[in-house]
């Protein structure tokens, strides 16, 4: 029986939610504004923990939050950028194969995330994380990106952020699709969807559709070499968000993979070689 890993707490929420919003309705919506900008903290497996061990170790600030990050091998850096909810060693079995190519792969705690300080954060803090990390080891040679973290990746990218070669795996686009994977998480309801945007629409003056890839796409002023890996059976990011995303930006290419779903992805032999012949060129 394969084990249950769903964290209590989204348990007890996953219960409360669907009765706190039938009952106390604009409690429940400012609730899940909290519950959006929240991460979830999931157990670390031993195999990563012993990555954990083996890097070497630095820090940077964003957002006043000290940022965990980790260090491996010599040479031109790819720099790993892990999805929400995650952490730098998600990608435990792309650092030995990068390092192996002879590259220093660099890869970090987001804001909020595994070692790094903070309860809640946002794509802005995720992007002041990227241009501290930058300051420290320079413009990458490429960077990798799992879920959320290829979307922070395109957001900074459309500021200025410099950015080579792009690798996004698994990563959601398409507006009304993330804020319906969040619902679906908390057995929330389509009134409490609608109540989120109209919060974010009156804190920041733009529609949600503004803080996704699909709109980061079509504003970004460099030439970015994109590959877009991305699972036929992703339960979580549909695989039609990858196909979007092709739609507006045509000179990426898409890697269809079958199979794998959304986080066992990272750890595919086939995958991790695509991705490594994608950054040799």
């Amino acid at each position: 029986m394969k084990k249950d890993k769903t964290p209590a707490l989204l348990k007890v929420v996953q219960w409360l939610y669907p009765r706190m919003e039938k009952t106390f309705p604009n409690l429940a919506h400012r609730f899940f504004v909290t519950i959006f900008f929240t991460p979830l903290n999931y157990s670390v497996p031993q195999k990563e923990k012993g990555m954990e061990a083996s890097a070497e170790k630095f820090t940077v600030v964003a957002g006043k939050k000290k940022i965990q990050c980790y260090s491996w091998g010599d040479g031109p850096v790819v720099l790993l950028v892990h999805g929400w909810a995650g952490r730098a060693t998600q990608f435990r079995k792309f650092i030995p194969a990068l390092v192996n190519e002879k590259y220093r792969v660099v890869g970090f705690d987001g804001p909020a995330h595994g070692h790094s300080g903070g309860t809640s954060t946002n794509i802005l803090e995720f992007e002041e994380a990227l241009v501290r990390i930058y300051e420290k080891t320079g413009v990458p040679e490429a960077i990798i990106a799992h879920s959320f973290g290829g979307g922070a990746v395109l957001f900074a990218a459309m500021n200025g952020l410099r950015v080579r070669k792009l690798i996004n795996i698994a990563t959601p686009t398409v507006g009304d699709e993330i804020i319906q994977t969040y619902l679906r998480t908390i057995n929330a309801s389509p009134k409490t969807g609608t109540a989120f945007k109209s919060y974010i629409l009156k804190k920041t003056g733009k529609p949600f559709e503004e803080f996704t890839a699909l709109h980061f796409i079509t504003r970004i002023a460099q030439d970015i070499s994109l590959l877009l890996v991305h699972d036929e059976n992703d339960r979580e990011v549909s695989f039609r968000q990858a196909v979007e995303l092709v739609n507006r930006y045509p000179r990426a290419t898409l890697f269809k993979t079958t199979g794998l779903g959304h986080t066992r992805i990272l750890k595919d032999e086939d995958v991790i070689k695509r991705c490594i012949s994608f950054i040799r060129g």
